[in-house]
């Protein structure tokens, strides 16, 4: 059985070259000065850009800027021209990583006019290869006997993946038919071993929905001979198997993208990262999930610092960070230190507009591995939190195992929020993560361990679609007031409204209180409902038998 454990990672020192005997030979970063004479140009994003890409930025109202335009084709060349490799150009930072053994190839790129700073982002490999992740004994393995048979289950039945959905109320968007159709995820990971096999995506290959795969850290590899990471993160959202497991968006279209070196941990995987969300940017991606992380790196002089938590210090995170703004939904796993010395989320998961993921069990108990916030500078962090400690996850031959980690809980929000998006395409990135977290179970009293809680997607829905108006325009039912609330509400009813009735719901979709309304203004005291109205958020649904009206309340 494989297990996930301490999957955090880190990003960079910013280290300038100090001499190049000092440095072990490897990989580097190379900052440019500059775009300039540039052969693209905003006026024309279809040369850099997806038509999907363009569409997704129209769509949320993002203009372009300079961090799209792709670093200078003459910079990339005159570096070549050097002896170095070139690996991967970064356009939103304006450099590119390259790979060189030899000390008089950095002193050429130095002595470039263009070039302002090379930093060495990799070190000597010695010894054995590091694992990417421990490995711990589990329980026992579900590999049913006969797949075939297990096919002619009910659509939704979800089989031992029921749970993880369940907690996090996603069924009914399934059920009203939002499982992720038309809805692009990048995935970037360490490898996605025999999904291009495993019958648990045989619909997604079949269906053609695997729209492509990119290597970053060895341009040009096999994704699916690298690690097995991917292919158990991809399961929780992609598998489709009725009866053994359907994922949070069956589906969805992906794109698996290798960012992270499963044998060695240099900052260099950072820039590889920013690289892979890059590209996912370009081809249109609408979600990007990462059960990815960084704290500690094999040379220790790069290692983060909590300091560093800050949302505004490590590559990755300032990368993350971009995505979103390009408006991706940028969904990370928190991290698996809590408990240990370094308890915290690590980079990226500290980006004030990534989405961070804890992790807890079926039940809604918090995972003790599961790591915890506030950033450095004070915010809430995890953002949420969804099953991550004991996971139904791929076990590479056609059947299940059980996983314990945040890169599991992660990709559950990944594919349930594109689901979600799915229903509601005209929001932003932004707007769905928000309501998300006012859907949780702890929103109004969030702490360090899981956030603002639990989300609930039905209620999150529900948030989105709801008139949230007590404008007196002459146009809806009525206005609602206090918002806030505590004790009591006040129902106004307005133009030639004079008798509705009014229902109260909590976010589980549970009715509270129900009374008719007879007159143009009327208090419902709400005293006598103070042990079933805990605080959080409320709808109050106000029907005159012609027209119904939906308002967003919250109970303070």
């Amino acid at each position: 059985m494989k297990y996930l454990k301490n999957l955090l990672f880190l990003i960079l020192v910013n280290m300038l070259f100090q001499g190049v005997a000092q440095v072990a030979p490897g990989k580097y970063y190379v900052q440019f000065t500059d775009k300039n004479n540039s052969p693209y140009s905003l006026d024309h994003p279809e040369d850099f850009l997806t038509q999907r890409a363009i569409d997704r930025r129209t769509r949320q109202g993002i203009n372009y800027d300079e961090t799209d335009l792709p670093v200078n084709p003459q910079y990339l060349t005159g570096v070549a021209n050097t002896g170095a490799e070139i690996l991967n150009p970064t356009k939103w930072m304006n450099g590119v990583l390259v790979h060189t053994d030899d000390p008089m190839v950095i002193d050429s790129i130095n002595a470039l006019p263009y070039v302002s700073v090379v930093r060495s982002v990799s070190g000597q490999v010695t010894g054995s290869e590091k694992p990417f992740f421990e490995k711990e004994s589990a329980g026992p393995e579900n590999r049913p006997d006969n797949l075939v048979l297990s096919r002619q289950a009910a659509a939704f039945d979800y089989g031992y993946a029921k749970g993880q959905i369940e907690l996090i109320n996603g069924i009914p968007l399934h059920e009203a038919g939002f499982r992720g159709e038309d809805m692009v995820i990048a995935v970037l990971d360490a490898g996605f071993d025999r999904v291009d096999v495993d019958l648990l995506f045989d619909s997604l290959r079949n269906d053609g929905r695997i729209l492509g795969t990119k290597d970053f850290v060895t341009p040009g590899g096999n994704v699916y001979s690298a690690h097995y990471h991917g292919r158990m993160v991809m399961s929780t959202m992609a598998a489709n198997i009725p009866g053994l497991m359907i994922g949070t968006a069956p589906k969805a279209s992906y794109w698996l993208l290798r960012s992270e070196n499963g044998s060695q941990e240099y900052v260099a995987e950072e820039y590889n990262w920013v690289s892979a969300a890059e590209f996912a940017d370009s081809v249109g991606a609408d979600v990007i999930n990462s059960s990815l992380g960084y704290t500690e790196f094999d040379d220790p002089s790069q290692n983060h610092t909590y300091a560093d938590m800050d949302g505004n210090t490590t590559v990755i995170t300032n990368g993350a960070d971009m995505a979103a703004k390009k408006g991706i939904l940028v969904v990370n796993s928190a991290g698996n230190s809590g408990g240990s010395a370094w308890q915290y989320v690590g980079a990226p998961a500290d980006g004030d507009s990534v989405f961070s993921i804890g992790a807890v069990d079926n039940s809604g108990a918090y995972a003790p591995f599961s790591s915890t916030g506030p950033t450095a500078d004070g915010r809430i962090k995890p953002n949420v939190v969804a099953t991550g400690w004991g996971a139904t996850v791929s076990d590479g031959y056609d059947g299940i195992t059980f996983g314990n980690g945040t890169s599991f809980s992660s990709p559950i929000i990944a594919g349930m929020s594109a689901c979600l998006w799915q229903a509601m395409p005209e929001m932003t990135n932004m707007e769905i993560q928000q309501a998300i977290m006012q859907s949780a179970s702890q929103y109004t009293d969030p702490d360090s361990l899981l956030g603002y809680g639990i989300p609930n997607y039905q209620s999150a829905w529900w948030i989105l679609t709801s008139i949230d108006s007590n404008a007196d325009d002459g146009a809806n039912l009525a206005s609602v007031y206090p918002n806030p609330f505590n004790s009591y509400i006040n129902i106004r009813l307005m133009g030639n409204t004079h008798e509705a009735s009014v229902k109260v719901i909590n976010m589980m979709g549970a009715t509270v209180l129900e009374q008719s309304v007879s007159s143009p203004l009327y208090r419902i005291d709400l005293n006598a409902y103070q042990d079933s109205m805990p605080k959080g958020f409320y709808f109050i649904k106000v029907t005159n038998g012609l027209k119904v009206q939906t308002l967003k309340l919250v109970k303070q």
